[in-house]
């Protein structure tokens, strides 16, 4: 059952302004390294493989305990894992200002990732749980998805006045006061909700994804430094093993994490193809622009935040627009529309020279940027009215580890593109392995587009899931 143990039933905006606040400090701590990366490996003394682990750190805590935080929240209470999310955001925070060798801080960062991950699951299932279908829901979850898109324009920017004035430490510090106040403020505003019949914790599912998804993505981490050593090996055959397990299990146990049958759903296989098309193709390359800017065109860190802000900022005003689309332009036709906008950004990222200039960029980034936010706010409906009554939070966790697996395989391949396709050395051989990469991500964005649009015609429709519209605190 539905449970509120709030005395006066929160308003629906104070929910969605807490349940949104929460993907924005997330955005803000996972972007945190993309300007401070220097400051903290020059304090730290810390080489080129230990910068990729501070940089995705994050990134393997989410994708691991996103799936099982969305599971656990509809089981347990959304509001609870929501607020645990928080706190140990805090004291992973906490941790990272502390950190006195780079080793706690990556371990500080995959804490931080695991904490996001229950913010991020489980704040889109208590709006899946409090708005019902149609225009209010997507309303409000073009708000979430605009705070998605807020936390990557703030964070770099703030992360980088941050350090300026204190050191690398200090927006760890800042990223803990403002998780301890969102854990208390979502402890007394948000109302707890549950699934109405819920089920045990998948204790085995839970292990064999957290560990399959983990082995993963530290395998496609350290695999920037060389594919052909050993321990990259393993780690991909331990990850691949791992997953093959959680599938085996869930099509087995009563009452799973993730009924596999879901795939057959078209609006759920839509949206979780396309949450890992927009992660592999315009999250990954936009997200590597910055450091791309620095290293090859020497770019200071601030004008390189500036130009990311050219993308994320125009994110945020579609997403929140997209409440006024007609409502004849379905989820999926956004989906569609918004990868292949993306797919043109990219594309209109190409052909950058020595002796160009970046305001060449700016057009390709607000197209991306606008393609992104209409994107975004899809995948945010799309994830919580997939999936049966009461799953919500699931929906979430499921969709966005799709995002994170994305991104964490394009920013891999990014990467090696980057640093290997390009003919020579120096800043020219890093511009010429950049075109490639443009072209590999775009490939991305429109292979997803390609599979959205036919899902709908493979898919059997009665297979599409009921809705839960029960109001919050309702039994």
């Amino acid at each position: 059952m539905n449970a509120a143990t709030n005395t006066d039933a929160p308003s629906p905006g104070s929910i969605l302004a807490v349940a949104a606040a929460g993907p924005l400090l997330v955005l803000v701590a996972f972007t945190l390294p993309l300007t401070t990366l220097m400051s903290t490996a020059g304090a730290l003394g810390v080489g080129p493989g230990i910068q990729a682990w501070i940089m995705s750190g994050m990134s393997v805590g989410a994708a691991a305990g996103l799936l099982s935080s969305g599971a656990i929240g509809d089981d347990y209470g959304r509001r609870r894992v929501f607020v645990g999310g928080a706190l140990l955001l805090a004291i992973a925070s906490i941790l990272g200002a502390l950190a006195p060798t780079a080793l706690v801080l990556v371990i500080a960062r995959v804490l931080g990732g695991l904490g996001g991950a229950a913010i991020l699951a489980c704040g889109l299932g208590l709006i899946g749980h409090t708005f019902p279908s149609g225009a209010p829901r997507a309303r409000a979850t073009g708000v979430w998805a605009a705070a998605l898109g807020a936390g990557v324009a703030i964070g770099p920017l703030l992360s980088a006045g941050l350090d300026h004035l204190g050191g690398w430490r200090l927006p760890y510090v800042f990223t803990a006061l403002a998780a301890t106040a969102l854990a208390g403020t979502a402890r007394r505003v948000l109302p707890e909700s549950r699934a109405p019949v819920p089920r045990r914790i998948d204790l085995a599912g839970t292990l064999l994804l957290g560990g399959g998804i983990a082995a993963l993505l530290s395998a496609l981490v350290e695999g920037r430094m060389g594919w052909d050593r050993p321990l990259v090996v393993a780690l991909l055959v331990l990850g691949l093993v791992l997953l093959a397990g959680f599938v085996a299990v869930e099509r087995r146990i009563e009452g799973p994490m993730l009924d596999i049958a879901l795939f057959r759903c078209p609006d759920f296989l839509g949206a979780t193809t396309a949450a890992f098309a927009a992660g592999a193709g315009v999250l990954s390359l936009v997200s590597s622009l910055p450091m791309l800017l620095e290293r090859a065109l020497g770019t200071s860190t601030l004008l390189s935040a500036l130009m990311l802000l050219a993308w994320s900022a125009t994110s945020v005003v579609t997403a929140f627009g997209v409440r006024w689309l007609p409502t004849g332009v379905t989820p999926r036709t956004q989906l569609i529309a918004g990868l292949l906008g993306s797919a043109a950004g990219q594309l209109g990222l190409i052909g950058l020279s020595l002796d160009g200039t970046l305001t060449r960029l700016l057009p390709a980034l607000l197209i991306a940027g606008a393609a992104y936010g209409v994107l975004n706010a899809a995948l945010g409906r799309q994830a919580v009215a997939s999936v049966p009554a009461g799953r919500t939070a699931m929906g979430s966790g499921a969709n966005n580890t799709a995002r994170y697996l994305g991104s964490a395989a394009g920013l891999a391949l990014v990467t090696v593109l980057v640093t290997h396709a390009g003919p020579g050395s120096g800043p020219a051989g890093l511009l010429a392995g950049w075109n490639v990469a443009v072209l590999v991500t775009a490939g991305f964005s429109l292979l997803g587009a390609l599979v959205v649009f036919f899902a709908h015609e493979r898919s059997a429709p009665e297979t599409v899931p009921a809705r839960e519209n029960t109001p919050p605190g309702s039994a």
